[in-house]
């Protein structure tokens, strides 16, 4: 019997390794590994599982940050340090870097969470009329209630508002506003909708270089092609239309290229793309057929003199119809960056352009099978696009704590480049918009041969020297893709001022030794 049974499992694997491609030599550990663990062995195993989820890295929470909650525990437990405590700029988690929450929109969502405090008299009356709209339009008037698969109707509505408002009146009409689990909950759906065919006929999907991981984690998830086109670092991390057209050509080799991927504010680089860029960029999806992705979750969040933040949707628009009434656009924004930064509610949404009604039909049908995004984060991306208005009791304090948060980011962005280009060997472009600086760094032949020694990408190299070292936390540029030969890391500007300067000094110190050391 447990011969016939082995032989069942032996051709379940050599199934899998048909598709997986597993070697013989893995045939025999899964056959010894099924024998320790019973006469069935194990259904799931690292040979048997879905391959391309193999292939998905997330960089922000890789081997760095793992070692740094290590390194957290190590010293609550007493073990001594060089450091007294762990700086975390790895993430753009605002709130856990210390920034505090809006106050209107934390009082709207504890009404709406515990309507008891509706006859709380301290509470505004705007607070209360958002919390009222917000509650009628939910199933019970409960946020315990599943919404609409699109999401709740009144917030629907009023992104649309915000959109209008945004774009100088260019329509938005809420059948095409999709609420999602922030952001990256409404890429994923796209790119779902998107990925097709097989060998030379598998969609290929273009994304800047570097990126940020979640794109390229997808892409590897769906077995879809990642098409790479590098952003310019000598002219401030800008796009070029020359490198567009050349990624694209390669591309076609051996793909279908079918998207094109843009964040602007820019992760990890910080760049704040001009109106002359998003044309040119507009034209090219025009004339290649290529679907535009827009991600402009940090729109918000725009510091340097003479950038401005453009909506694609608005010069799409603005360009006229040849254009507007063809070429396929979904933007994203979300509740976790800007001045809000909740992460946690997981809000966000999406506007589709251009989406031909078919597709639109079985996109709904998507949406439909996950029921609907968290409901409490739908609420607060309800607050976001209609927050206070002038002579409403919440609007002083609420433009007051939003300028207060985008001033202290404005500034900690301009004190990141200033300090860290004091150092020899880094070199940080203005950090105009998001909440990223991403310096490039100069590693000597010893430190790159050393880091090799240790199986490591040299910036991964140097970035766990200076976690050990320091209590530092950075991300290697590896984890976002770099040109061959350049070295970065890439850093969050959140940590509070105090804490940011001893990061920047003690980056800065850091860098000097290591440089010393491998000279």
């Amino acid at each position: 019997v447990q011969r016939s049974r082995l032989a069942v499992v032996s051709s379940q694997v050599r199934l899998c390794r048909a598709h997986s491609g597993l070697s013989a030599s893995r045939l025999g550990y899964a056959k010894e590994k099924m024998s320790e663990n019973g006469p069935w062995g194990k259904v799931l195993t690292i040979d048997t599982m879905n391959p391309t989820v193999k292939k998905v890295e997330y960089a922000v929470r890789g081997p760095i940050v793992q070692r740094a909650v290590q390194i957290e525990k190590e010293l609550r437990e007493g073990v001594k340090k060089p450091f007294a405590e762990v700086i975390k700029a790895n993430i753009g988690d605002a709130h856990a870097m210390g920034q505090q929450p809006i106050t209107f929109f934390r009082q709207v969502l504890a009404m709406c969470s515990y309507p008891e405090l509706l006859n709380d008299s301290s509470f505004p009356e705007d607070a209360k009329h958002r919390a009222r709209r917000i509650l009628q339009s939910c199933g019970g008037s409960s946020l315990g209630a599943y919404s609409a698969s699109q999401g709740i109707d009144c917030v629907l509505q009023d992104v649309a508002r915000y959109i209008e408002r945004r774009d100088g009146g260019i329509p938005c009409n809420p059948e095409n506003v999709y609420l999602t689990t922030g952001a990256s909950d409404g890429i994923m759906t796209m790119l779902k909708l998107l990925v097709c065919g097989e060998d030379e006929g598998r969609t290929g999907v273009m994304i800047s270089i570097p990126q940020y991981p979640l794109y390229s984690a997808a892409l590897a998830e769906l077995g879809a092609v990642q098409i790479n086109y590098y952003l310019n670092e000598d002219k401030c991390w800008s796009m070029d239309l020359s490198e567009l057209k050349r990624s694209l050509k390669e591309a076609r080799r051996h793909c279908n290229p079918r998207a094109l991927c843009i964040i602007n504010p820019g992760n990890p680089t910080g760049q704040v793309q001009s109106r002359d860029c998003i044309e040119d960029v507009i034209r090219f999806a025009a004339k290649e057929r290529l679907l535009l992705m827009a991600d402009e979750v940090y729109q918000d969040n725009v510091y340097a003199e003479g950038c401005e933040f453009h909506s694609f949707k608005k010069v799409l628009f603005e360009m006229g119809p040849e254009y507007s009434d063809s070429v396929e656009l979904v933007s994203f924004h979300s509740t976790s960056k800007c001045y809000m930064g909740e992460c946690g509610f997981r809000g966000g949404y999406m506007e589709i352009i251009n989406m031909d009604p078919e597709v639109k039909a079985q996109l709904n049908k998507l949406v439909s099978v996950r029921l609907c995004p968290p409901v409490p984060g739908q609420a607060l991306m309800g607050l976001v696009v209609n927050p206070p208005q002038p002579g409403e009791p919440s609007y002083i304090n609420f433009i007051k704590e939003r300028s207060a948060t985008l001033s202290a980011l404005a500034e900690k962005a301009r004190l990141t480049e200033e300090i860290l280009n004091t150092v020899p060997g880094i070199s940080c472009n203005p950090v105009q918009g998001a909440m990223y600086s991403f310096p490039s760094i100069s590693l000597s032949k010893a430190a790159i041969e050393e880091a090799a020694e240790n199986d490591q990408a040299p910036d991964m190299f140097y970035c766990m020297r200076l976690l050990e070292e320091t209590g530092i936390c950075l991300v290697p540029g590896s984890g976002f893709g770099q040109k061959d030969g350049t070295y970065h890391f890439r850093m969050t500007i959140l940590p509070p001022m105090d804490k940011l300067k001893v990061l920047l000094t003690k980056v800065k110190e850091f860098h000097q030794r290591f440089t010393n050391q491998y000279s």
